[in-house]
C-alpha cells in the first residue's frame, strides 16, 4: 500500500502517526505543503497512492490540496467535504443545525450596525469569532455594548474578510472546563476534560487535560456531530450549561491530540492510522 502525509513540518503528532506507520511495516511519503506543487493536468507523485493523510497547519493549503487530491480520485483523510464544512465555523454551524445537532444559538451579520443589533439580540455576554481560525485566537467575549462597539470597530478596520463577517454566538456560562471528543471512523474512542479559570479554556491557551469519561449520552452527540461534518477523523469541542446540558460547539478536522494519549490511556495515533489503512483498503 503506498500511504502519503500531507504536512506543514513534523510536529509531536505526526512523529507519534509515522511510528504507528511503521508499526504496520508501512512507509509513508510525505509531502511538505510549503514545497509541493499540484501540476492539474497529471498527478505526477501523487498518481498511484492509495490514501493520503492531511495533517497540515494552514486551512487553506489543507482545503486546496485535498480538493485536487480528490478530484483526482485518490481517498484522503480527512476529504476536503469534510475540511470544507470544519474549516469554517458558519458552515460548522449550519451543518449541525441541519442535522439537529444541538449548538449555541449563532448568528451572521456583515456590517458594523447589523452585527450590533445581533449581539443585542443575543444578549450580553457574547462570543465573537472569526470564521476561520483555531487554538482560540481572535476570540472575544463581549459584556457589554461598549465592548461590542470596539471590537466591532476594529474588526472593520482590520479590512480583512475574515473580519468583515461577524460570527456571533451565545455565551454558555460552563463549569470552568469544556470537553473534547475524539471520533474516528464513526467511533467515539477518547475524550478529555480541558479545565481553565479562563472562559478560554483550549490546551493551547494553558488549558488543563484530564480524562472524561464517554458516557452514552456523549458518544451519541460526539457520533452525531461527526456524521453531520461527513465523518472521518474528527475532534468535537462539547460546552456543558450549568445544568448540564451538552451542546457541540466546533469541530476540527486536523486535530492535535499530543495531550490525550496520556490523559485517556487510548493510543490515538494508532486508532488513526488504522482507519487511514482501512480507508486505504477500500473497507470504510
Amino acid at each position: 500500500m503506498r500511504v502519503g502525509m500531507l504536512l506543514s513540518r513534523v510536529r509531536i503528532e505526526e512523529k507519534l502517526l509515522l511510528e504507528a506507520f511503521q508499526a504496520h511495516g508501512v512507509e509513508v511519503e510525505l509531502f511538505d505543503d510549503r514545497e509541493i506543487v499540484f501540476d492539474l493536468h497529471d498527478p505526477g507523485p501523487f498518481a498511484g497512492l492509495d490514501v493520503v493523510l492531511e495533517r497540515s497547519i494552514s486551512h487553506g493549503r489543507a482545503l486546496a490540496s485535498l480538493e485536487q487530491l480528490n478530484a483526482w480520485g485518490i481517498p484522503t483523510v480527512n476529504s476536503a467535504a469534510v475540511a470544507n464544512v470544519c474549516g469554517n465555523k458558519f458552515a460548522t454551524s449550519r451543518s449541525l443545525i441541519q442535522h439537529g445537532v444541538p449548538t449555541p444559538r449563532t448568528m451572521l451579520a456583515f456590517t458594523e450596525d447589523s452585527a450590533l443589533a445581533a449581539i443585542e439580540t443575543l444578549g450580553y455576554p457574547v462570543v465573537l469569532k472569526p470564521a476561520v481560525g483555531s487554538w482560540g485566537r481572535l476570540i472575544s467575549k463581549i459584556n457589554d455594548r461598549e465592548a461590542a462597539e470596539a471590537v466591532l470597530e476594529h474588526k472593520q478596520i482590520l479590512g480583512s474578510y475574515h473580519h468583515s463577517v461577524f460570527y456571533i454566538q451565545e455565551y454558555i456560562d460552563k463549569p470552568q472546563r469544556d470537553i473534547r471528543t475524539f471520533v474516528v471512523g464513526g467511533e467515539t474512542i477518547a475524550g478529555i476534560y480541558r479545565t481553565s479559570p479562563h472562559w478560554i479554556t483550549n490546551t493551547a491557551r494553558g488549558g488543563q487535560a484530564t480524562n472524561c469519561p464517554i458516557t452514552p449520552e456523549l458518544d451519541e452527540l460526539s457520533r452525531a456531530a461527526a456524521a453531520a461534518v461527513g465523518g472521518g477523523v474528527v475532534a468535537i469541542d462539547v460546552l456543558e450549561r450549568q445544568n448540564g446540558e451538552l451542546l457541540v460547539n466546533e469541530v476540527n478536522y486536523t486535530m492535535e491530540f499530543r495531550n490525550s494519549i496520556d490523559t485517556t490511556g487510548v493510543d490515538i495515533p494508532a486508532r488513526v492510522v488504522d482507519y487511514v489503512l482501512r480507508v486505504g483498503r477500500g473497507e470504510a
